[in-house]
């Protein structure tokens, strides 16, 4: 109490030990506990040490408060498994730069969260590998990369086509509809605040999705994959494409990588600025993305 040294060599060491256990977090209370840890029992304790110190001459207690009996039940797994939806409920109500602003401050804080915490490598990451594919070994095979690869894609399709059918159904159609005209929408008794959180919790899943598939492919993660400038390439695809059809990020996402691959390798000093000089065009004299050529294509014909 009152030192200025915070050592996390406790935490750190019940991380290395559930990870070489195979335990979760969780553990305790899924074997069915219903009381707390005899080491951690606070009953009959009636003294507890809270003291200044010269370092810290006025210190402020602080009480951080653990559900170690699962009195909670599955609040603790919720939150875990359901934050997409609580950012939902948070953003759901701004729009244009106040979203995109608090999005990327959520993204930030997590991206701190992830830098600071030993347990996940801090600012190295760690390794990400693949032994087993539904039961099947292919760590070590020759094929791994060629299985990975494979499911990558059958994952990425499958997606594409729930989001089409998505887009084509009832609540899907109200996007559109929201981005021209919210009162409309509104005054036709459809919630925009309800379809703007189911899209972004989908979003959410998606992008998940998307950084499983990411980290299993490339064998490692890291923080940098959270920072702003991640998210800045899904703003330049989304801008380069256009939002017209589900198959448009696919080709902006192949457009940005062919351009910024040639771009480093050819001026690797300034390969932003070719990037820069893209989305400039792009936004002059096709505001709609580069999709929407194929939609004054299909109109005119």
């Amino acid at each position: 109490m009152g030192s200025g040294r915070w050592s996390t060599d406790v935490y750190d060491a019940a991380a290395r030990y559930r990870a070489a256990t195979g335990t979760g977090a969780f553990a305790y209370t899924d074997t069915g506990a219903t009381h707390v840890h005899p080491d951690l029992d606070p009953y009959g304790v009636t003294v507890r040490e809270s003291r200044d110190s010269a370092e810290h001459p006025r210190s402020l207690a602080i009480a951080v408060l653990f559900d170690v009996t699962g009195s909670m039940r599955n609040v603790p797994r919720t939150l875990q498994a359901k934050l997409p939806q609580l950012l939902g409920l948070l953003l759901r109500k701004y729009r244009d730069i106040f979203f995109a602003m608090l999005s990327l401050a959520f993204s930030m804080i997590l991206y701190g969260l992830l830098v600071k915490t030993s347990a996940l490598g801090s600012s190295d990451g760690f390794n990400v590998a693949a032994k087993t594919l539904f039961g099947i070994r292919i760590a070590g095979t020759e094929f791994e990369r060629y299985v990975i690869f494979a499911v990558t894609v059958l994952v990425a399709f499958a997606a594409a086509v729930c989001m089409h059918k998505y887009l084509a159904s009832h609540m899907g159609r109200l996007a559109g509809a929201i981005r021209d005209n919210e009162l409309r929408v509104e005054y036709m008794g459809a919630s925009v605040r309800n379809t703007i959180h189911v899209n972004y919790v989908m979003s959410a899943v998606l992008a998940g999705l998307g950084g499983a598939l990411a980290a299993v492919s490339v064998g490692h993660i890291d923080p940098e994959m959270s920072y702003w400038t991640t998210s800045g390439e899904f703003v330049f695809v989304a801008i380069l494409a256009g939002t017209g059809n589900v198959l448009a990020p696919f080709l902006g996402a192949f457009i940005f990588e062919t351009i910024r691959s040639f771009a480093y390798e050819y001026s690797p000093n300034t390969w932003q600025m070719a990037l820069g000089t893209t989305m400039l065009l792009v936004i002059m004299f096709l505001p709609g993305g580069l999709w929407s050529l194929f939609t004054r294509m299909r109109r005119a014909a």
